[in-house]
């Protein structure tokens, strides 16, 4: 029985199933690092750390999964969809077991950027292949709808979950109960039907280049805003007079440039690559790639700087915070569901065109929305029309790139897509990050030294000490620090003034780079196909020769 008709007599019976455990599995993949992002203060205290220490475990998690990300798609191919979804489940329970136990840093980097990290590069490529295998055709877009909407959703409920959680027990409990949902899934995953092993063997030179080549780009990335991209911010190291930054991103993009010609060379002679490099070829599939990347990318600014305003200018609690965007979560769920169920035919080109539009428009509405006598209400449309526009983009990436070979290179696909989803996400946060703190330290730093209730000192203070980078704190913050120096009043209120105009204005800018972000892919929208994928899945989809 071939693979597809296998799929299509297993679909019916266990689809709500097999949906539901793939969907749990990309939901628990994307949940901890918007859960912790409300409770870092708490997760620091508790384990004898500081900030800087928790967001080196969230940046770490982040690199190990996008650096092995290839592997583990090839790994999934070797051992079989099934098995390797097993094994990333084990590993990543066994990882949010330790985390949860965790004593001190060293312990929480074992469990959450180590061990976390090896499972989900096992876990999301699987999943991609393992929708293939347990869905027909003209059902995979409603699937891949369903879980990429898990994984959008645990953004969005992350910022909820994990206030409430902090506020009222402990964050460890987040990272006891994955373990409980892995072990749930790991007790009905036999009913998943398998995507068949291959006779392959891996590519160890291969996944050393993409290791050590997407390793250094990511965390150059991640790194960018604390560095600076190209000039060396106050404090920071410097390798020849620049910022290791550029540095980590050209050695990253050579060694890149290596691996690919290191794949080109493998499929000359006749052995088997880590990723087949004629697949950069077919059009379709880097179309779906491209939208991937985009839409991450702004996602990961958008949740950036919202979260910013909501729980920092309006100085709301993670719990609020959390609840002003779960509107986002709602429309996300509702477009990547309805889309497929009610137009099933539609045109995929079309439904991306639609949903970028849409994503661009609520950012625009962010943009206007941000003035001094801005309430949280001003996030409402603007979250609903982000949700309804990541939900269409989620309702057709998924089949869009898949449907583009043949069932054998899924696993491949899968850790191409997920690569470049955590790329984009990286690359989104880094960059809208830095575009926030260098407008934020700009207006800040005018307003001080234009401000004639600002004694003189204190303006040549504030210009030497500020060029590093200003915090983005909340004016209780600033009232509280700048009581603790000791500064007099009425210089404390000229100081506070500027942060609470300068942090406007740093969110105006970046929401607008943003807008740029989403605007962008439009132009690449053409590679997408204009029905959606129903057809034989032996046949690849057509290549771009050119």
């Amino acid at each position: 029985m071939s693979i597809e008709s296998s799929s299509v007599s297993q679909a019916r019976p266990n689809s709500v199933l097999v949906l539901g455990v793939l969907a749990a599995g990309q939901f628990l993949m994307t949940l901890d690092s918007s859960v912790m992002n409300v409770s870092m203060a708490t997760v620091a205290q508790d384990v004898g750390t500081t900030i800087t220490g928790i967001q080196t475990a969230i940046t770490l998690y982040t690199l190990v999964m996008a650096t092995l990300m290839l592997t583990g798609g090839k790994v999934g191919s070797i051992l079989g969809r099934r098995r390797a979804f097993g094994l990333g489940l084990v590993i990543y329970g066994a990882g949010s077991c330790t985390t949860g136990l965790a004593p001190n840093l060293p312990v929480l980097l074992l469990g959450w950027s180590l061990l976390e990290g090896i499972g989900a590069a096992l876990i999301m490529p699987a999943i991609v292949s393992l929708v293939a295998a347990n869905f027909a055709p003209e059902r995979r877009a409603a699937a891949y709808g369903l879980v990429a909407a898990a994984g959008a959703m645990a953004v969005a409920v992350g910022p909820l979950l994990g206030g409430a959680v902090t506020t009222y027990a402990s964050w460890r409990y987040v990272f006891f109960g994955e373990v409980v949902i892995v072990v749930l899934i790991l007790l009905v995953l036999r009913r998943i039907e398998d995507a068949p092993a291959e006779q392959v063997r891996l590519d160890l030179v291969g996944s050393l280049l993409s290791v050590a080549g997407l390793g250094m780009v990511v965390f150059g990335v991640l790194r960018s805003s604390t560095w600076g991209w190209v000039r060396v911010k106050p404090g920071g190291p410097a390798v020849l007079g620049l910022s290791p930054v550029i540095w980590l991103l050209i050695a990253g993009l050579l060694v890149s440039y290596l691996f690919l010609r290191w794949q080109t060379h493998l499929v000359d002679t006749g052995r088997e690559p880590l990723v087949d490099p004629g697949l950069l070829r077919n059009r379709q599939l880097t179309g779906g790639l491209s939208m991937f990347f985009a839409q991450f990318t702004v996602q990961a600014g958008v949740f950036f700087a919202v979260p910013l305003f909501l729980s920092v200018v309006l100085e709301l609690s993670a719990v609020e915070t959390g609840v002003r965007i779960l509107p986002l979560s709602v429309a996300l769920v509702l477009a990547a569901t309805a889309i497929p169920k009610f137009r099933p035919r539609a045109n995929p080109r079309r439904v991306v065109r639609l949903g970028l539009g849409s994503m661009i428009t609520g950012i625009l509405i962010l943009v206007a929305g941000m003035d001094p006598g801005a309430n949280a209400g001003v996030v409402s449309i603007p979250m609903l029309l982000m949700g309804l526009g990541l939900g269409a983009l989620a309702s057709q990436l998924g089949a869009v790139t898949v449907s583009s070979v043949p069932d054998a290179q899924s696993g491949a696909v899968g850790g191409l897509q997920n690569t470049v989803t955590n790329l984009g996400a990286s690359l989104g946060t880094a960059l809208i990050g830095s575009v926030l703190i260098a407008t934020l330290t700009s207006s800040v730093v005018a307003g001080i030294e234009s401000d004639p209730a600002v004694p003189a000192s204190v303006q040549q203070r504030a210009t030497t000490e500020l060029a590093g980078g200003v915090p983005f704190l909340s004016n209780t913050q600033l009232e509280d620090a700048l009581h603790a120096a000791g500064v007099q009043q009425s210089t404390a209120d000229a100081v506070i003034t500027v942060n609470t105009e300068a942090r406007l204005e740093a969110l105006r800018v970046a929401l607008a780079v943003t807008a740029l972000l989403a605007i962008a892919p439009l132009f690449a929208t053409g590679r997408l196909p204009l029905r959606p994928a129903a057809r034989s899945r032996d046949d690849p989809a057509e290549t771009d020769e050119s």
